[in-house]
């Protein structure tokens, strides 16, 4: 028998968008370095920008596993609104692409044996039906998926707006979710991308044969253990929750040092605050010049990844017309201002990375967490607010702004007294020993014999046995 042919292939299909593209990438590095399996990644999308393609060539050196991009939609013709909300824009792309993932898969020599997608793309989980494939989906954390899982039940239960309660929303087993960290599809129940995130918390829990979530036991152990064993959720959940994280983006150790880089190697150890919002996160100007202020007050070494913000109005695209007059001869001693991508990962990495004020996307939560560097919590959209939650309240490695920054504008005062806490103060050494600790918890996870290492594993035999049953299928 073919060496290739015994392993158990995979296929995995996320949604459009570098956010979703990424995690995927990296799933797939780890399912065929570390499991031995087969992958193929199969690109969705109406047109790949210049990130999407740098990103699939870098995960593609050395080649572990095939990419396939399919081709380009023609969203003019179908039900795809380019001016829709994720919610209702991903899931309508995800169901146009059916009939081309189908022809992609029938052309393939080995019929793979699991078909792994994000929440937005269990439309075509019914592809996976006709080729009697395994059907998984991945999601990043485990209590918001327990608030999309059990949200078709609040909608019933809940009577006006989420945002008007008084009382925090209960969720069976789980820590209740404070209306003001509610999602962003549930912020407003008469717009469609609510009536898209209830559909998808109805059927993610019962059409696939598995979540697979990015995450580890020891991190969120309330949230999973509620969904595995409370019996209220014994008639929402009817799949298992399999932890596999966490898995991030590896840093480039041999790229070149670059201009950010090579300013860090100068710098103390652990000295250096570094400021980014994720490639959609976006201030306003007036909370751009807080930050300056907030950051010159502070004192403190920093990195700030910023973009103009989206609103423009008379001053265009440059960014200092948004800073204080001044404020880059003042700290070009003490600071770097980066307008175009920064190496988060290795920026991360560095010794001298000392705090990180994030927007906390899971997956830059998880980069942060994997370097034992402490956070200041700046949600912006998403399920950011509850990951910002669990951040500060239950995992104890971060702190935030008395009020949401959503809410108004923080500051330069509490910016400035945030970032001494961070870098030079007790407080800030207490949660950079706890980031510390919870590195190594995810560590032992992923390693021979850890939980989620465990749950790929048991995922192997499972698609072993699959292809078996196929083979019989088919004769």
């Amino acid at each position: 028998m073919d060496e290739m042919s015994s392993k158990p292939f995979v296929l995995l299909v996320p949604s459009p968008g570098m956010g979703h593209l990424i995690p995927f990438l990296e799933l797939a590095n780890c399912l065929v370095a570390h499991h031995n399996f087969q992958a193929t990644v199969v690109v969705v999308s109406s047109n790949t920008s210049p990130a999407q393609s740098q990103a699939i060539q870098s995960a593609t050196t050395p080649k572990l596993f095939d990419i396939i991009e399919l081709p380009p939609l023609d969203t003019t013709s179908s039900q795809v609104n380019a001016a829709g909300s994720v919610f209702t824009q991903l899931p309508a792309i995800m169901l146009e692409a059916r009939s081309s993932l189908r022809s992609a898969i029938s052309a393939m020599k080995l019929k793979p044996a699991a078909m792994i997608v994000d929440l937005f793309g269990i439309s075509v989980l019914p592809v996976a039906d006709e080729f009697q494939m395994l059907k998984y989906v991945r999601v990043s954390c485990a209590w918001p998926l327990a608030l999309l899982l059990y949200a078709p039940i609040l909608d019933k239960e809940v009577e006006g707006e989420y945002l008007d309660q008084k009382e925090p929303l209960k969720i069976p087993g789980c820590k209740p979710v404070r209306p003001e960290d509610v999602v962003k599809p549930m912020m407003n129940r008469k717009d469609p991308e609510y009536e898209s995130f209830i559909r998808i918390g109805s059927e993610i829990g019962v059409m696939s044969d598995g979540i697979l979530v990015n995450t580890w036991e020891d991190l969120e152990p309330t949230s999973l253990k509620a969904m595995r064993e409370d019996p209220e959720w014994k008639q929402i959940l009817k799949v298992p929750v399999y932890t596999f994280g966490p898995m991030i983006r590896p840093g480039g150790s041999s790229s070149p040092r670059g201009e950010v880089l090579g300013w860090l190697d100068m710098q103390p150890n652990a000295s250096v605050i570094y400021i980014s919002f994720g490639s959609g996160g976006v201030l306003s100007a007036d909370q751009i010049t807080e930050m300056a202020w907030g950051l010159e007050f502070s004192s403190q070494r920093f990195i700030w990844v910023v973009h103009p913000p989206s609103k423009d109005g008379d001053k265009g695209n440059d960014i200092s017309a948004y800073l204080p007059q001044g404020f880059m001869a003042r700290t070009h001693d003490k600071g770097l201002v980066v307008t175009t991508w920064a190496p988060q990962m290795e920026i991360l990495a560095h010794s001298s990375v000392g705090g990180f004020l994030s927007h906390c996307g899971w997956n830059s939560s998880l980069e942060s967490i994997m370097n034992g560097v402490p956070m200041i919590t700046w949600p912006l959209y998403a399920e950011q607010k509850m990951v910002a939650t669990m951040l500060v309240e239950e995992l104890k490695v971060a702190i935030r702004s008395k009020v949401l920054p959503a809410k108004r504008v923080v500051g330069r005062e509490e910016i400035e007294m945030m970032v001494r806490m961070i870098v030079e103060e007790k407080e800030g050494d207490e949660m950079r020993g706890r980031a510390k600790e919870l590195k190594k918890s995810g560590e032992t996870a992923l390693s021979e014999g850890g939980s989620s290492f465990n749950t790929l594993s048991e995922l192997a035999k499972l698609c072993e046995i699959n292809t078996q049953r196929q083979k019989v299928g088919s004769t």
